[in-house]
C-alpha cells in the first residue's frame, strides 16, 4: 500500500528482491522509491518482509528538537496503522521487538530488500484473518 500522501505520485507494486530505498516525494511523506528511479513510489503489502543494508534509522520528535535514533535491527514487516483515522500517515514497520515506527519518521536514504510478500487468500475467511489492525499513539 502507499500513503494517502503518495497517491498522486507515480506508483507500482512491490515484487520479491526489489532493491528499495526510503525516499522523501516531496508530498509531506516519505516512503519506498525503486533505487533506479527515485520518483517511483513502490507500494509494499501489509505483510511484506523487508531486509535492510544497515541498522533501521529514524528521526522521533523532542521537546526542543527532533532526534535521530537507531533500531538494533535490519529486518521488519511492513504494516498499516491507524486504519480508522483519515488524514494520518498509515504505512508502517514492525520490528523483530514488537517496535512499530511509521515510514515516514524513516532517515531518508535507507537500503531495503522486499523479501517475502504476504500469502494471498484464497477464502473470505482466510482474507478477514489475516487483516491485522493495529493502533498506535
Amino acid at each position: 500500500m502507499c500513503d494517502y500522501s503518495l497517491q498522486n505520485v507515480r506508483s507500482r507494486p512491490a515484487k520479491v528482491g526489489d532493491k528499495l530505498i526510503t525516499h522523501y516525494f516531496g508530498t509531506g511523506t516519505r516512503g519506498f522509491a525503486a533505487q533506479e528511479d527515485c520518483n517511483l513510489a513502490v507500494c509494499v503489502l501489509p505483510g511484506t518482509e523487508l531486509a535492510f543494508a544497515k541498522n533501521v534509522a529514524y528521526t522521533w520528535p523532542g521537546y526542543f528538537r527532533q532526534k535521530t535514533k537507531t533500531l538494533n535491527h535490519r529486518t521488519a514487516i511492513f504494516r498499516q496503522i491507524n486504519k480508522s483515522h483519515s488524514f494520518t500517515h498509515h504505512d508502517a514497520l514492525e520490528f523483530p521487538d514488537g517496535e512499530i515506527i511509521t515510514l515516514t519518521q524513516l532517515d531518508e536514504g535507507q537500503e531495503a530488500t522486499v523479501l517475502q510478500l504476504p500469502a494471498q487468500p484464497t477464502t473470505a475467511a482466510e482474507a478477514e484473518a489475516q487483516k491485522r489492525i493495529v493502533c498506535v499513539g
